[in-house]
């Protein structure tokens, strides 16, 4: 995770601060609570009200009457119906508020059909009541709810769980004492011991010390990694063995960890298209209910039926139709998803594009810091020039690559730390993506750039002795070629096992890279890819991202440099490494903390889970309807079923769907 400036890495500005979300989960508990209450007081009554039901009676083969014995049962059922059916009656008032009739408008206009008829039947109506049919709608419904709401918060208690990984007390150092303090009251600037064993509580850099930190929470990553003095600590990762003393950077909403928080806030929150799928099958699910509703009673009643068994049937159709398990269906699969992914380290900032992952066709690797390990260590250093010795080479191309990002200047930076080389400043900096990076050192312009640099100044590059696979980097000093410095870049142990998942499911892969034709065939050979694109110079990636697309590839592209955000942004899924720049994570769809290739190939197959899952659960929600409605309706010959079997069967699609969406959670392999 070293080059990557966590303190970036959300969207501009933070997405609701801990607080609000805490309200909200408060909130939510609060609202569960409610329907739990309202659920097992609606039970208790439906007891005598079923008891009292002559049908019921019947049934059992008992008979209790008393005088009053209706008025008994329309005070019970009349208080299962205001307090069990109030969550119901408020959410009609609230969807016609909003002009859109939904879920809650089924659900209260076939209680209250029910319970307005039966209420007249006890005033004189001529007909039969169903005040037990009203009742076990209800505590069906409440419960159905109930679940629903204990599901969902169950996905975002994978965030909380999340914030939660932030402990509450640091130990500042104040002078030569330790003081034990808030972590609220943490400021840029200040030095935080960390002991072993605990838990970072803040971003930020190693002053003093080495340790093993554990990152697994946060990254993905099972095994402890080793970080000394100038590494960069992530809040919320646990500190093994050893004892540091840490610089904060990023306290409270700047943290690493609360980005991550908000970043996966915000994709739990999007809709993506499947999402508004589902939308649009409840609208079009309440349509049929209110018309197949007052359809069927029309009918009945111009066939010469009695109107209680028109209302009755009238009543069941709109239990029936009730998409309830249309409302979790994909919000559900949704929100586990995207907080199952973030404990794996991947970061869904576009749902859509998550979803789409499983069209992808073709992924383009981009191959520094992707396949390899962007370490580039520095192999041979080689004068051309009787001036310059090795010493005063590297010395002037560590000076004039100071200034850059790229993984290069660290390479020779690590490469004269370790020959205890004092670097001159350089001034006059300026980069030039795929050329190379120019400034003034010693008073001296100095150049450091690869083929593409010499061409375009005219010089020509020494003959080729060796054709090793090398990075080589010529450096021109007053405008003579003074030598070059060659770099081995290493490939990355999960890189073949990640890329032969990915065509076992059927997805070419193809690398990309600015380096030389012979690099590229040699690493695309090593990991058996299907195809290579070499010497692309960075706004060359996007046009051949296009040239992909145009031939009818769907297109996922991962990278991890500034100079892959177009291509990021031109693919059909922009999968950005997140060891790399926040550009790159700021125009990518899905980041992946990790720089492992194999949770590109695990993303992938989650996606196409997570898709499946979707489409099951729509079928589960509204498959019911297509058997259950034609029965509800009674013009199907000896097969019609009551509005609490109804309710009974709705309910039980909705639980399949919950059971459902749950099975998510074993789909992605840590």
């Amino acid at each position: 995770m070293a080059g990557m400036d966590h303190s970036k890495m959300g969207h501009a500005g933070t997405a609701g601060s801990g607080d609000g979300h805490a309200g909200h989960h408060d909130h939510h508990r609060m609202m569960i609570e409610d329907f739990k209450r309202r659920f097992w007081v609606s039970l208790a009554l439906t007891l005598p009200i079923l008891l009292l039901a002559p049908m019921i009676q019947g049934w059992l083969g008992i008979s209790w009457n008393f005088p009053g014995q209706l008025y008994v049962l329309f005070a019970l059922s009349s208080i299962v119906y205001f307090f069990g059916g109030w969550p119901f009656l408020k959410g009609l008032l609230e969807e016609l508020g909003k002009g859109a009739a939904g879920m809650m408008t089924l659900i209260a206009v076939a209680i209250s059909a029910a319970y307005l008829y039966s209420s007249a039947v006890v005033f004189g109506l001529e007909g039969k009541t169903f005040f037990w049919e009203l009742a076990t709608l209800i505590d069906v419904m409440l419960l159905g709810h109930w679940i629903e709401m204990r599901s969902v918060l169950g996905a975002s208690r994978a965030l909380e769980a999340l914030a939660e990984l932030m402990p509450a007390e640091a130990n500042l150092v104040h002078g030569d004492h330790i003081m034990k303090v808030n972590v609220s009251e943490l400021k840029p600037g200040s030095i935080i011991l960390i002991k072993p064993g605990e838990k970072v509580p803040a971003d930020g850099v190693i002053t003093e010390g080495t340790t093993d930190l554990n990152e697994s929470m946060l990254t993905g990553e099972s095994k402890p990694v080793t970080k000394s003095t100038g590494a960069e600590v992530i809040g919320g990762s646990i500190n093994g063995s050893g004892s540091i003393r840490v610089e904060v950077k990023g306290t409270g909403e700047d943290t690493y960890l609360s980005r991550v928080v908000n970043l996966v806030r915000e994709a739990q929150g999007q809709k993506s298209q499947t999402q508004k799928l589902a939308d649009r099958a409840a609208k079009w699910l309440t349509v049929v209910a209110l018309v197949g509703g007052f359809g069927t009673l029309a009918v009945w009643l111009l066939l010469g039926s009695e109107l209680a068994f028109a209302l009755e049937r009238m009543v069941t159709v709109m239990v029936i139709c009730c998409p309830h398990a249309l409302g979790l269906a994909i919000p559900l699969v949704a929100a586990i998803s995207t907080s199952e992914s973030a404990k794996h380290g991947l970061l869904i900032r576009n749902r859509t594009a998550f979803e789409n992952s499983r069209k992808i066709t073709t992924i383009v690797f981009d191959k520094t810091g992707t396949l390899t390990e962007g370490s580039h260590e520095v192999t041979s250093i080689v004068p051309l020039d009787s001036a310059y010795d090795e010493t005063e080479l590297l010395r002037y191309a560590t000076a004039v690559e100071s200034s850059s990002e790229h993984h290069i200047s660290k390479g020779l930076q690590r490469r004269a730390q370790e020959d205890g080389l004092t670097i001159p400043s350089s001034s006059e900096f300026s980069y030039e993506a795929g050329v190379g990076v120019r400034g003034v050192v010693n008073g001296k312009p100095v150049r450091a750039g690869g083929y593409p640099m010499l061409e375009r100044i005219g010089l020509t590059p020494p003959a080729a002795e060796d054709e090793t696979v090398e990075t080589k980097i010529f450096i021109v000093i007053d405008g003579t070629l003074a030598g070059y410095v060659t770099f081995a870049d290493r490939v990355r142990k999960s890189s073949a096992g990640a890329i032969k998942t990915l065509q076992e499911n059927g997805i070419k892969t193809s690398l990309l890279t600015g380096d030389n034709e012979r690099v590229a065939a040699a690493v695309a050979r090593e990991l058996g890819m299907d195809d290579y694109l070499a010497a692309v110079l960075p706004d060359e990636k996007q046009a051949k991202i296009r040239e992909l697309q145009s031939r009818g590839e769907f297109v996922a592209m991962t990278g991890d440099g500034v100079n892959d955000a177009p291509a990021l942004a031109q693919a059909d899924v922009g999968i950005a490494i997140g060891s790399g720049t926040d550009v790159a994570a700021e125009t990518a769809d899905v980041v992946l903390v990790d720089s492992d290739p194999t949770d590109i190939a695990n993303l992938i197959l989650f996606g196409k889970a997570t898709h499946r899952k979707m489409v099951q659960n729509l079928w589960w929600a509204t498959g019911y309807n297509i058997v259950a409605l034609p029965l509800a309706t009674g013009f199907v010959p000896g097969l019609v079923i009551s509005p609490a079997i109804g309710a009974a069967l709705m309910s039980a699609s909705t639980v399949v769907c919950a059971v459902n969406a749950q099975l998510l959670k074993n789909k992605l392999r840590s």
